[in-house]
């Protein structure tokens, strides 16, 4: 089986879909002639052409809302977002219409449409070029957003994804393109369930849930954990952000009883809270702790300075200490 990276799944999942259906296209900035700003699209200029491999303007909203006319009239598109910070230009066109098609016209209509967003800190990349602003779009019903972790979900579920007929919002995490490997089956059918958490580590001493690069810190935090305290850390990647899989968080907090929520997006409104309140509202019995949440920090970006970025970000550091206090407790 080849050993892939996360951005070279990423780029074999197009690949494949595009080889499979005609529909299938790709629009953004620097996609085409250039491979993308970091070469998820490298390759699929020279094979599909610039008709399916489409060099935009420098407009979200552009490149969004073609899309959905696209979808609308029977295509498969793949629009990018190069930088999840640039997003807000096509804000109206998500939520105002992709989110609202099959809803407004009584499911008569579908918006088939994959918005690859590239997204997350850690990388150095200032306040322009490293927002996690997930929960934006998980707050919208009509939307399936996604956040995959491992480089078989980076695969699996952007191939999923793209065979969805309503609008899916794929947040890849730039921290993740190079910094994991994975060894993958050679099949073009190989599909991810979109709808489904994933337990990645099993234990009985406490409920880890993440997402995304914060997933990865969560897993070197559990074995620390095991390593330092004999503890062990049941650790969920949450997988999927709208609609929530809450079946799968709160069955592993009925076994252990406590419970941390680790994301990168901001503290206030975020994922974590809206599972607390989940936790609170249905497993308020099973809870034998406070829930504790490592986030990212309420202030309007991430700074440049790398001391001041590391003090934003949840670390490896910061996870075990947070859950050091909370298995004490």
């Amino acid at each position: 089986m080849p050993l892939l990276t996360y951005i070279a799944a990423i780029t074999e999942a197009l690949r494949e879909e595009m080889r499979r259906d005609e529909r299938v296209f790709i629009i953004g900035e620097d996609v085409g002639v250039e491979g993308g700003v970091f070469k998820a699209t490298k390759g699929l200029y020279e094979e599909f052409g610039a008709d399916r491999v489409i060099d935009s303007p420098l407009a979200e909203g552009i490149i969004v809302s073609s899309a959905i006319g696209a979808a609308m009239a029977g295509m498969r598109p793949v629009p990018e977002i190069q930088f999840a910070d640039f997003i807000t230009p096509a804000m109206d066109a998500i939520v105002e219409q992709a989110a609202k098609l099959r809803y407004r016209s009584g499911g008569t209509q579908t918006c088939p449409l994959t918005l690859r967003v590239c997204y997350g800190g850690g990388v150095g990349g200032g306040l322009y070029h490293s927002q996690t602003n997930t929960t934006w779009f998980a707050h919208e019903p009509g939307l399936v957003v996604v956040a995959p972790a491992t480089v078989a979900d980076a695969k699996g579920m952007l191939k999923a994804a793209i065979r969805q007929d309503d609008p899916v919002l794929y947040f890849e995490h730039k921290k993740l393109y190079r910094s994991i490997k994975e060894e993958l089956p050679d099949d073009p059918d190989l599909v991810a369930d979109l709808f489904k958490s994933a337990v990645r580590r099993p234990g009985s001493d406490m409920t880890l849930v993440s997402y995304g690069w914060a997933l990865q810190l969560s897993l070197q935090a559990a074995e620390r954990l095991r390593t330092e305290t004999g503890a062990e850390v049941e650790v969920v990647d949450l997988r999927i952000l709208n609609p929530l899989d809450k079946d799968t968080f709160l069955e592993s907090l009925a076994k252990t009883g406590r419970l941390m929520i680790v994301h990168e997006d901001h503290r206030t409104l975020g994922i974590g809270a809206e599972i607390s309140a989940i936790a609170a509202e249905e497993a308020f019995d099973c809870l034998e702790a406070p829930i504790v949440r490592v986030t990212g920090l309420d202030v309007p970006a991430i700074p440049f300075s790398p001391p001041l970025e590391k003090y934003y970000l949840p670390t490896v550091d910061k996870i075990v200490d947070a859950a050091t206090k909370l298995l004490n407790y």
